[in-house]
């Protein structure tokens, strides 16, 4: 009866193996690493996103709440441009008291009353080389021009440019400012506001973010009898 001897793999054979299974090995490393990298692109998209509309949500709600009142010490503030409550809006920035602060802590000694002030500054972030952001202002206390005190946050990170507008609903169209401080509009406020975002979008291309809100509160509080 005849023996068949084993035979075993040739070196050629092994290589060519060895050689399939690392080429395998940076295929599925490539896929892997294409993978992580657009899960991050994707989710820093969503993030950008997630601050957009956070950005014009607070800012629909907190101009929804604008105000201004003739409810002030007259010997203290000697005319408009001193009281203590205003709507001063232009193109490019918007200041103005409104009733939606809300208390973080129980026993603050802050009341619903806020000035707020949105504009587009040059970053804070020292980090951030030449980045423009949108920029909140609050001041929680009402005793000294709007203009003055309060803390600076960021509102929205990385914009190109923030356009306002007001709705004149005697006129029936859109205005570039609106100021009570002026005495035809001391008593008014504008019915609507347009707030305009333009920012750049993941493939470099400008975008623009549309939205309106209603001002509740657009005659002004009287003064008691």
């Amino acid at each position: 009866m005849r023996k068949t001897r084993a035979r075993g793999f040739t070196l050629i054979e092994v290589i060519t193996a060895i050689g399939i299974t690392a080429f395998i090995g940076v295929v599925i490393g490539v896929t892997f690493s294409t993978t992580i990298a657009n899960k991050d692109v994707i989710e820093g998209q969503a993030e950008r996103y997630r601050m957009l509309r956070a950005a014009m949500s607070r800012m629909s709600r907190e101009i929804g709440a604008a105000y201004v009142s003739d409810r002030y010490d007259s010997k203290r503030y000697r005319d408009a441009f001193d009281r203590p409550t205003n709507f001063v809006g232009t193109r490019e920035k918007l200041m103005f008291t409104s009733l939606a602060h809300q208390r973080l802590y129980a026993d603050a000694k802050e009341s619903d009353q806020m000035v707020v002030e949105y504009q587009v500054k040059r970053s804070p972030d020292p980090k951030a080389k030449d980045r423009q952001d949108l920029l909140r202002r609050e001041k929680t206390i009402l005793e000294e021009r709007m203009e003055r005190g309060g803390t600076e946050d960021i509102l929205f990170e990385g914009i190109k440019k923030l356009e306002f507008q007001y709705w004149n609903s005697e006129r029936k169209q859109w205005e570039d400012e609106w100021d009570t401080r002026r005495s035809e509009r001391r008593t008014i406020l504008p019915t609507r506001v347009k707030m305009t975002i333009i920012a750049v979008d993941e493939n470099g291309k400008d975008v623009k973010y549309v939205s309106q809100t209603r001002v509740m509160l657009n005659t002004e509080f009287p003064r008691f009898q």
